[in-house]
């Protein structure tokens, strides 16, 4: 069955380190949305397989390993989530400009200018104070997203992964077309888990989010079909 609509724009997070456990929730899941996202912990114990996984399911993959590495070694890890059939990968902008261009220029060099290639800015996780104490710095978390978010742009990324509590302030600075993925999306009702700036899937679309990131509101439900159904409720309301 053919995904449509806000369904397009939802990312279910495979954040587990089964394989069978992914498998299942790709085979449950892929009716009722467009992208899963593998990260880190999946891939590292299962490598390509996994992306096969999704691509096997007629579902677009964004592989969210966040490099961050000298230019030459991003623009070869670029290369190869390229020949993963990747339709959406993430490089962390504090690598720099000369690390992001040369990511840009993997894609260039790959002939595949339709995958988007996003900044990972701020981590979600990390609040005001702790911020902070760990950057030595008074500029403000929010500053730093958009300082980065214009990094991002400049040197040719299509979007950046922020906080959607920034998105407003992002897209004042690069209009429309610059994508926003978010995370840390949650209902009203839900726990944060170690997610600190967090917001409803309704209010993260609305301050002008692209595409919405939700791993263990879905993933972790009894009923994760059903979760998920409620979250593409909320981002219709």
């Amino acid at each position: 069955m053919p995904v449509a609509g806000v369904a397009r724009r939802l990312i279910v997070a495979l954040d587990t380190s089964a394989f069978d456990e992914a498998a299942r929730l790709v085979k449950l899941l892929s009716p009722h949305v467009g992208w899963f996202k593998v990260g880190s912990v999946l891939f590292t114990r299962h490598g390509p397989a996994v992306c096969r996984l999704v691509k096997e399911a007629d579902a677009k993959l964004f592989l969210d390993l966040k490099f961050h590495d000298i230019p030459n070694t991003v623009h070869g890890a670029v290369t190869s989530a390229l020949e993963l059939q990747a339709d959406m990968l993430t490089l962390h902008t504090a690598g720099g400009e000369a690390m992001l261009k040369a990511a840009v220029q993997a894609r260039r060099n790959s002939k595949k200018p339709d995958v988007l290639m996003v900044g990972v800015t701020v981590l979600t996780h990390l609040g005001f104070d702790e911020f902070h104490s760990l950057f030595a710095t008074r500029r403000s978390p929010h500053d730093t997203v958009v300082a980065l978010t214009e990094l991002a742009r400049r040197t040719g990324l299509d979007g950046v992964v922020a906080s959607a509590r920034e998105v407003e302030a992002i897209k004042q600075r690069t209009g429309s077309d610059f994508i926003v993925v978010t995370p840390g999306i949650r209902l009203a009702d839900a726990t944060r888990d170690d997610q600190t700036r967090v917001v409803t899937p309704r209010d993260a679309l609305h301050n002008g989010a692209d595409y919405l990131v939700v791993g263990r509101p879905i993933i972790a439900a009894m009923d994760p079909a059903g979760a998920c159904q409620k979250i593409l409720e909320n981002m219709s309301s």
